[in-house]
């Protein structure tokens, strides 16, 4: 029969998991919010460094780069496109090992055209984030994250007509 200190041992355990997923899941959602967050000048850049390790890396079907600085160039550029962008997530799938962890998420996003002569078309993009995550001495840090397509819809912009999605 387990020992109280032993009981104690596992609930401890249970907790340290749950809570390890509850901050895991609370990151990615706080990435995902990141990319809409902008002052009107365009995204919020410094949101990024409570996000990512600084050597993160990013892959998505437009492009790839290393380090939280590239990040915030490439989501400059990206958000420049677009009036606005939606980005949404669900069903985080989380696994942990030990100080690593690996986040699975849904994704759908919305991005609304610039206003032109017609009327304001959208962009939908579906598919899914991959991320790896590590634990830091200032909490879990996103230390890479891949976005994959899994289907698209609406008026695409011209320089991404050539774009696999």
């Amino acid at each position: 029969m387990p020992s109280p200190h032993d009981d104690i041992a596992v609930l401890r355990e249970q907790i340290r998991i749950l809570r390890d997923r509850a901050e895991l899941r609370e990151l990615f959602d706080r990435y995902v919010s990141a990319l809409d967050a902008h002052d009107g000048k365009g995204p919020d850049d410094s949101r990024y460094t409570s996000l990512f390790t600084e050597d993160a890396t990013f892959a998505f079907p437009i492009g790839v780069c290393a380090g939280i600085e590239a990040f915030a160039a490439f989501q400059r550029e990206a958000r420049e496109r677009w009036a606005r962008t939606h980005h949404s997530s669900s069903n985080h799938s989380i696994v942990l090992d030990g100080d690593r962890a690996t986040v699975r998420a849904q994704q759908r996003t919305t991005h609304v055209h610039h206003t032109g002569p017609e009327p304001v078309a959208h962009f939908e993009v579906g598919g899914y984030s991959e991320a790896r995550a590590v634990r830091t001495p200032a909490g879990w840090r996103l230390s890479h994250v891949a976005f994959h397509v899994v289907w698209d819809s609406g008026v695409r912009l011209p320089e991404l007509a050539g774009v696999r999605l």
